[in-house]
């Protein structure tokens, strides 16, 4: 009859290799994951590219408004002005007069954009619990966590403001995505 610790040492064997071979599988979609993610926002940048070269005047009068009539799906946004998009996960930069909306990654022009058209229809502030909702997220603590450092970054940098605490809303001086003033 075998023991009770040979059977636990079994078992807990089995398990491990099992961890082991789902780790394996996560990273290896993790990997697949990372190579689409960047095929995809290369293909929004070409799309955002042709759309600048082909629009009548270079793209330089169209602006933010020449999306604004398609519906959100809850995919994220196309750019929609002439803009040389910032690569995902870069960095934030300070915001100043003049610095437009397409120095930073897709994600932070997304939650600018939300308040923006917030502010636009007179709303105020926003959660990001709010943010994850409308972005058509499930308004889990990772999503809302990973929202709420992004809009807390997006504070620290000048490109927003939190007048109440977990409340966000553009920073005085922030305008729409064309331009920072």
């Amino acid at each position: 009859m075998p023991s009770v610790v040979g059977l636990l040492e079994q078992r807990e064997l089995t398990d491990r290799r099992r961890m082991d071979e789902l780790r394996e599988e996560a990273d290896r979609i993790n990997a697949e994951l990372a190579v689409v993610e960047r095929e995809w926002n290369e293909w929004v940048i070409a799309r955002s590219r042709v759309g600048e070269v082909l629009s009548p005047g270079g793209g330089a009068a169209d602006g933010p408004d020449a999306a604004e009539d398609l519906p959100d799906r809850g995919a994220p946004p196309m750019p929609t002005w002439p803009s040389e998009a910032a690569k995902p996960k870069s960095m934030v930069p300070v915001w100043r007069a003049g610095l437009a909306w397409s120095a930073l990654s897709v994600d932070y022009q997304r939650i600018l954009r939300a308040l923006a058209d917030r502010d636009r229809l007179g709303q105020g502030p926003l959660t990001c619990q709010e943010m994850a909702v409308r972005f058509g997220l499930d308004p889990v603590p990772g999503k809302v966590e990973a929202l709420r450092s992004k809009a807390k970054r997006l504070v620290a940098r000048g490109w927003l403001a939190e007048p109440a605490s977990g409340r966000f809303t553009l920073a005085s001086g922030v305008a729409g995505p064309g331009g920072g003033s």
